[in-house]
């Protein structure tokens, strides 16, 4: 994994960002609240830029790796003063401490389906509504004469599961069921507004498996596939072609002929099939063991995507964006799910800091894509990670929101404040969680390194 500097230093900017605008958000509910805070600070280390103003310390600080925002007053020892100043945080009524607590979770889920809301607005946005019905596929033997389907009909459910928008559709589409078993679509009619289902039933076939990964970019440059992965399966285990190479022909049958995947699809006589390649400039040619395999035929579901051209468009960009903090919880609720049933890795739930930055740097780092398609990458993970930020503040760790929200919250339930004793177990408690989950995560990065996922 080679990781530039460029993603390293967007990742810094990307959380500080991210944090600066969450802390904020516990400053701006403060303001309105009328409650006292003595220091802001965007970034940490040292001061860049500093001003007071209505008694509150402002600060610019050199190192983009947080923010924060200061209640409390210390004395030059470093310790917390205690005062009955009916101004601070600590002395308010539990709702509005409650308030505090979650105003820098919201603004991260504000900031999330802001950026969502811009994006889809420039570029468009892909709905949840279906498009055109393709031949062969499951969806148009779904759609009979007596069927209410029209196209544009929205996705509602898959399996009894709700989507909200189409990342948790994909998400259904990837995890939920096989292909090659049956899916239930619960679909809203764009005419009349009322539910209805379709079942796509799965058409079984028999064809041999190539075992290789290759790219669509360089096929008119090379006149053939360029292959970048090649499965350890292949001519039973023993595979003839590498990364690299560029495959030519099947059979005598060039792989860039218009017809080449039925031919392919139909290829089910004999033991071997002759492969015809390239490599490094010398044409080869090899007879490979067939590995046959049952595949289904596609799906044939479609999402439309839209454009903004007019207020209708604008209003569906706008919902769609609204639904992604509903669609991030719900792929994470699915996600631990299967881990439970053991659909899924346990190391793939958790992503530190190395994780993060892989992510990005499969963005940034790419050699194919243009500086604008980087960006607006880049930015749409912003989003994403701000939604997410929400729901990982939320846990109940000491250092973030979720403590803070569970103690309130048990005060309002018992009537009193919770023992200091009490607190210090609870806060003990968390920290080893909050050691815990750190190492989790740092772990969690270098397994998906070290196999690849």
């Amino acid at each position: 994994m080679n990781i530039s500097i460029w993603s390293i230093i967007t990742v810094i900017l990307m959380l500080g960002l991210l944090v600066t605008v969450h802390e904020l958000g516990h400053f701006w509910m403060a303001c309105f609240l009328k409650i006292k805070a003595y220091e802001v600070s965007i970034f940490i280390g040292p001061k860049l830029f500093s001003w007071k103003r209505k008694g509150v310390d402002y600060s610019i600080r050199a190192l983009p790796f947080g923010a924060y925002v200061r209640f409390t007053d210390f004395d030059d020892q470093g310790n917390a003063i205690e005062s009955d100043d009916p101004e601070l945080l600590i002395n308010q009524k539990r709702w509005k401490r409650l308030l505090v607590a979650i105003a820098g979770p919201f603004m991260n889920a504000v900031l999330g389906v802001l950026i969502f809301a811009i994006m889809n607005c420039v570029s468009g946005y892909t709905s949840l509504n279906i498009g055109p019905v393709s031949e062969g596929t499951q969806l148009a033997a779904a759609v009979t004469a007596d069927s209410p389907y029209q196209m544009e009909d929205r996705i509602v459910k898959v399996n009894g599961d709700r989507v909200f928008t189409y990342l948790d559709f994909f998400y259904e589409l990837d995890n939920g069921v096989r292909e090659d078993q049956e899916m239930v679509l619960t679909l809203r009619s764009a005419e009349t507004h009322e539910l209805y289902e379709i079942t796509l039933v799965p058409e079984l076939t028999t064809r041999p498996m190539l075992g290789i990964t290759y790219s669509l970019d360089t096929i008119e440059e090379y006149q053939g596939w360029e292959i970048y992965a090649v499965s350890e399966q292949q001519n039973g285990g023993n595979p003839i072609l590498k990364e690299g190479d560029i495959l030519r022909e099947i059979d005598g049958k060039p792989v860039i002929d218009e017809d080449f995947e039925e031919y392919f699809a139909n290829l089910t006589e004999g033991d071997t099939m002759h492969l015809t390649f390239e490599r490094d400039g010398e044409i080869m040619e090899e007879d490979c063991l067939k590995t046959m395999i049952t595949v289904a035929n596609s799906r044939g579901v479609r999402l439309i995507a839209y454009d903004i051209k007019s207020a209708k468009d604008f209003f569906g960009a706008v919902k769609t964006a609204a639904m992604m903090p509903a669609t991030i919880g719900n792929i994470t609720v699915r996600a631990i799910g299967d881990v439970f049933e053991g659909e899924e890795e346990v190391y793939n739930m958790v992503s530190g800091p190395v994780g993060v930055t892989s992510v990005v740097s499969e963005v940034v780092d790419d050699q194919n894509d243009t500086l604008a398609i980087k960006i607006v990458s880049v930015i749409q993970l912003a989003g994403i990670i701000s939604i997410g930020l929400v729901f990982t503040n939320m846990l109940p760790i000491p250092g973030l929101d979720g403590v803070q929200v569970i103690l309130i919250i048990v005060e309002m339930v018992i009537g009193h404040k919770l023992s200091k004793k009490s607190e210090t177990v609870i806060n003990g408690i968390g920290f080893v969680m909050l050691i815990a989950l750190m190492i989790f995560a740092f772990a969690s990065d270098i397994i998906r390194i070290i196999v690849g996922g």
